[in-house]
């Protein structure tokens, strides 16, 4: 896996390249802002790429509008915002249209770096990974009282992980409960949300977001 990294900080930049290089991944350049981010992502043609979210000259969402220009150039290409914040307005654009390859984790919530690792895997390969955090301001952010109100409180459980990326298997372990039961509970979801329960799963986690968002 190749991937590109833009972080302004030089030494949370650094120990990304070390961390990541320590676990077989080929880390094909590493940047400090949005504009050398674009000419890396042309250059080198990673499988996805590590993004925060504040990057030089502004210091606002240089990095955010970067990744969603890049989505839009390279729909193949993972993509995974690394920051502090949690921006909803670009986030959902981010998310829209067919954005399988999509993560969004917070700085200070991931504690293990394979957990990282595993994440930027799961994008790279088309997958989703969302932080909890993320999901639950997203979806506050967007949120449609006619349709929400109408999931009782494990339908929107259930909702938090599936958008976290996580399959039927690992939700069912996470609640102790059956995955028939889970599957139940997705189908629920989407017959509420006016959404087909059918395609694969970070597909049918990205449709109930676009729809929250709209």
């Amino acid at each position: 896996m190749r991937v590109v990294i833009a972080e302004d900080s030089a030494i949370l930049r650094e120990g990304l390249v070390q961390l990541l290089a320590l676990r077989g991944i080929d880390v094909a350049a590493a940047v400090g802002d949005a504009e050398a981010l674009h000419s890396a992502v042309a250059e080198h043609e990673p499988d996805a790429a590590v993004i925060d979210i504040r990057l030089p000259p502004g210091q606002t969402d240089e990095g955010l509008r970067a990744a969603i220009a890049i989505r839009r150039e390279r729909p193949e290409m993972g993509v995974l915002i690394f920051s502090q914040y949690v921006e909803t307005r670009y986030a959902s654009q981010l998310l829209a249209g067919d954005a399988a390859g999509v993560g969004y984790l917070l700085k200070e919530r991931v504690v293990d770096i394979g957990e990282f690792t595993d994440a930027l895997a799961r994008v790279a390969a088309g997958g989703t990974a969302l932080d909890p955090e993320v999901v639950s301001q997203l979806l506050g952010a967007g949120r449609r009282g006619s349709a929400l109100d109408a999931l009782t409180a494990r339908e929107r459980e259930v909702l938090a992980l599936m958008a976290e990326g996580r399959t039927n298997a690992a939700i069912a372990e996470a609640f102790v409960i059956s995955e028939r039961a889970v599957e139940k509970h997705v189908a629920g979801i989407f017959t509420k949300l006016g959404l087909p329960p059918s395609g694969p799963g970070h597909r049918r986690v990205l449709a109930v977001l676009r729809y929250l968002e709209s």
